[in-house]
């Protein structure tokens, strides 16, 4: 185990406790020795962590301690850096900026340790990004799906016909050049999937489909291993 990982629990385990917790017992628990869980406490009292006690009679964290909100792991970190850098590679504009917030809330939240792998920047999701689809904004697509409200869209199949569908929203799948709107189709009277960069045009209808949502993507799911069917 990492020695950030390796403050953070103890940290965990202290906040836990209900009486002292002797070093040998943190040792048993986090698979090290007892000369470096002394070490670790040394250390979390440095950086000003209210941490109390001695040797053989065991350690407490004093009352009135919180920790930050978010507390993650040194591989909980990694995989988090290397989803928001994934992010970027979409064509969801939104999103990207949400990313970009994320990274800026989580390195003010953690403790100094995990910053530093935060701020490393040894992480990346190697490919250039996708262009955003002319046609649609999925963040509106995001909001109709969290909202169940049905939008209007010009579609263009592959062969190049386009029709007027009125669709209602059930997931969004992100592939690496494109995404997929999946949605009930009104004009098929199915589920369907819509390329994003074959919708030629999309707009909020006022119209709803309260309640069904979740009921569609139980149908959605359920016939998942079969090949999707394009609009």
């Amino acid at each position: 185990m990492r020695k950030a990982s390796r403050l953070f629990e103890i940290i965990q385990i202290l906040r836990l406790a209900r009486q002292p917790v002797t070093a040998a017992v943190i040792a048993g628990k986090l698979e090290v020795t007892v000369r470096s869980i002394y070490r670790d406490i040394a250390a979390l009292q440095a950086m000003r962590v209210p941490i109390e006690g001695e040797r053989g009679i065991g350690y407490i964290l004093r009352p009135g301690f919180d920790l930050p909100p978010l507390m993650f792991s040194i591989e909980e970190m990694e995989a988090i850096v290397l989803a928001l850098a994934l992010l970027e590679r979409t064509g969801d504009g939104e999103l990207k900026q949400a990313a970009r917030g994320v990274s800026r809330k989580i390195a003010g939240a953690v403790p100094l340790p995990l910053r530093q792998a935060l701020d490393a920047n040894a992480l990346h999701a190697w490919g250039a990004g996708v262009p955003s689809p002319p046609g649609i904004d999925l963040a509106m697509v995001r909001r109709a799906i969290r909202d169940e409200e049905k939008l209007a869209i010009g579609y263009r199949d592959e062969s190049g016909r386009t029709s007027e569908r009125t669709i209602r929203p059930i997931a969004l799948i992100y592939y690496s050049l494109t995404a997929n709107v999946v949605a009930w189709c009104e004009l098929r009277q199915a589920i369907r999937n819509f390329r994003s960069d074959r919708i030629e045009h999309c707009e909020e209808t006022g119209a709803w489909f309260k309640g069904e949502g979740e009921g569609l993507r139980e149908l959605w799911v359920s016939g998942w291993t079969s090949r999707p069917e394009v609009a």
